[in-house]
Parts: structure tokens; C-alpha cells; sequence
């Protein structure tokens, strides 16, 4: 059944208020680019310390004799026990610092947009600039729910595709940071797309399941292919699930153009990146961000004027 809000409280659907929400929620993404990589690496390495912590489990697994793998499994658990004596961290502890003195910042430094321009991109204490890319993020947060809320109309639906784009937002700047696109954010995102569907909110739930399955199984079969042919890994899991998200919200039909577009403009990157020498190590260029970018792009476009062009008509 469609999402119905009442008159009386259209006026905060609009682009100026979801605007506004959206340079919110760009500041708190900003902790979640920064923070989950690393919650998720405490995580790996307290379960890799209580598995391989056990003597015999790395006699089976490494070969080693008896007489190497009780020491070394006694490190291993000693690792385990120093990440355990870490100070709490979250999301939302400690609160945000300095990380270079420890500057505690006030709340008017945590503003959107108006803290980082009140501070002149510097650190209130020790004056050690502050990357630009946390306004950019608020900033482009705030234009994509602004320009949802365009698209949209005051509709509750508006709320939804906001989720939507706020979440393609952290995976793209999360894989772009450390090629890792988390199942915390990509799982939820394709759930959540089954079950708006499901409760008539997006898509038909057929054209949403298939275009999962189609998003998944498309990219899955290129990597299959990609090992096969040359023996090395052209992508991660990942992408898999963040294209299958992607057809769960906006159908089957935008995988191949989100594809393809992706694929061109990731391209374009990748060789202006190979020109400049600015190519990370192993000389790559994750692919999620250009994927979040295909589906930003279908979103705001819209489907039937996409495949309008992508058809060759007018």
C-alpha cells in the first residue's frame, strides 16, 4: 500500500527541510566512513585470536608441530586480549576529536557545513587543517536528499529513497577509502528494498526479486569468468551484493545500464588516475563507488526516462 502523510506535514518533505536533514545525516556519515572500517578490523581480529588461539586448530590447519603451534597460539590469544583491553569503540564513543592533539570538539564545531567553515578547516586547538571532504560529504548528503525531495514530491516515499541514497553514500566512500563494501550497510540496504517492495511502497515484488537475482548472478558470473581467464580476482563480494540491492529498489532493468555506466565512468577514473600516478597500491580502482553512482543516478533521472535514452529515443 502507498505511504500516505498527511497535508499538515508536507511542508517538512520539502527540498529546503529534507535539505537540511540531509547535511545531518552527512555528518553522522561522516562518523560511519570513518569508525565501521575500523570497528570492522577489531572484529576480524578478536575472531581470528579466539579461533586460531587454539594450538591444535593450527596444527591442522598450518601442518605446524606441536612444539611451534602452542607459542604461537599463545600470541594469538594475547593479541585477542590486548584488542579486549581497548577503550570502548563505536559509533558513538568516544565522542569526536582531534585526532592529531585529541581535541575534544564542542557541539557548535560538530555543525554541518558551519562548523568546518566557523573553524576555517582547522582544528580549534592545534590549527592542524581538517580534511575538506567532511563538509563535501555533508554537502552532497544534503543536495541528493534536496533533489529527492525534487523528484519526489512530498511524498513519504521521499524518506525511503533518502535511506536509500544515504546508504549508497557511506558504501561508496567506504570502498573508495579501503575497498570494503560492509554487509552491515549492504545487507539491510537489499532487505530493506525487498521489503518496500513487498509492502507496495517502490516496485512490483516480482520485477524487485529478479532484478536481486539478476544484480548478484550479472556480476557474479563476470568474476567467475574474469578468475578463470586470467587466474586473478577482478572484484570483490561486495559489489555482488551491492548490485543485488540495487535491482531489489529500482528492478531489473537498471542492472545493465548502472552496469555499463559504472563501467565506463570507473574506467574514465581508473586511466586519469594511471596519468597522474595517483593509483593506490596494486595499481586498482574499487568498483562500488561507480555502482552507487549508476543507481544515484537512475534514482534521480528516473527508469522511464532512462530507458528512453538508453533505447535512442527522445
Amino acid at each position: 500500500m502507498p505511504l500516505v502523510i498527511s497535508p499538515d506535514w508536507q511542508h517538512l518533505l520539502s527540498p529546503w527541510a529534507l535539505g537540511l536533514l540531509g547535511l545531518c545525516i552527512g555528518s553522522f556519515l561522516n562518523v560511519v566512513v570513518l569508525r565501521l572500517p575500523r570497528i570492522m578490523e577489531r572484529d576480524w581480529t578478536l575472531d581470528a585470536s579466539a579461533h586460531l588461539g587454539d594450538a591444535q586448530v593450527l596444527e591442522r590447519s598450518a601442518g605446524l608441530p606441536a612444539a611451534e603451534s602452542g607459542p604461537l597460539a599463545e600470541q594469538i590469544r594475547r593479541l585477542g586480549e590486548a584488542v579486549e583491553k581497548q577503550a570502548p569503540f563505536s559509533l558513538s564513543r568516544p565522542r569526536s576529536r582531534c585526532p592529531k592533539c585529541g581535541h575534544q570538539l564542542a557541539w557548535h564545531e560538530n555543525l554541518p557545513l558551519l562548523g568546518w567553515l566557523r573553524l576555517g578547516g582547522r582544528c580549534a586547538s592545534c590549527k592542524t587543517p581538517i580534511s575538506f571532504r567532511y563538509p563535501l560529504l555533508e554537502a552532497l548528503t544534503g543536495t541528493l536528499f534536496a533533489l529527492i525531495a525534487w523528484r519526489f514530491g512530498p511524498q513519504a516515499q521521499a524518506l525511503l529513497w533518502c535511506g536509500f541514497a544515504a546508504a549508497l553514500i557511506a558504501l561508496a566512500a567506504i570502498d573508495w577509502d579501503t575497498t570494503l563494501l560492509p554487509d552491515s550497510i549492504n545487507q539491510p540496504l537489499l532487505w530493506a528494498g525487498l521489503w518496500a517492495a513487498l509492502l507496495g511502497w517502490t516496485l512490483p515484488l516480482d520485477q524487485a526479486l529478479i532484478g536481486a537475482l539478476t544484480g548478484y548472478l550479472s556480476l557474479w558470473s563476470v568474476y567467475w569468468l574474469f578468475k578463470l581467464l586470467t587466474g586473478k580476482e577482478g572484484m570483490g563480494y561486495g559489489d555482488f551484493k551491492l548490485l543485488a540491492a540495487l535491482g531489489a529498489w529500482l528492478g531489473w532493468q537498471m542492472v545493465l545500464p548502472i552496469v555499463l555506466s559504472a563501467s565506463v565512468i570507473g574506467a574514465i577514473v581508473g586511466i586519469a588516475m594511471k596519468l597522474t600516478s595517483s593509483l593506490r597500491e596494486g595499481r586498482y580502482v574499487p568498483f562500488g563507488p561507480f555502482l552507487a553512482g549508476g543507481g544515484l543516478a537512475v534514482l534521480l533521472i528516473g527508469p522511464a526516462r532512462l530507458m528512453t535514452w538508453w533505447l535512442g529515443g527522445y
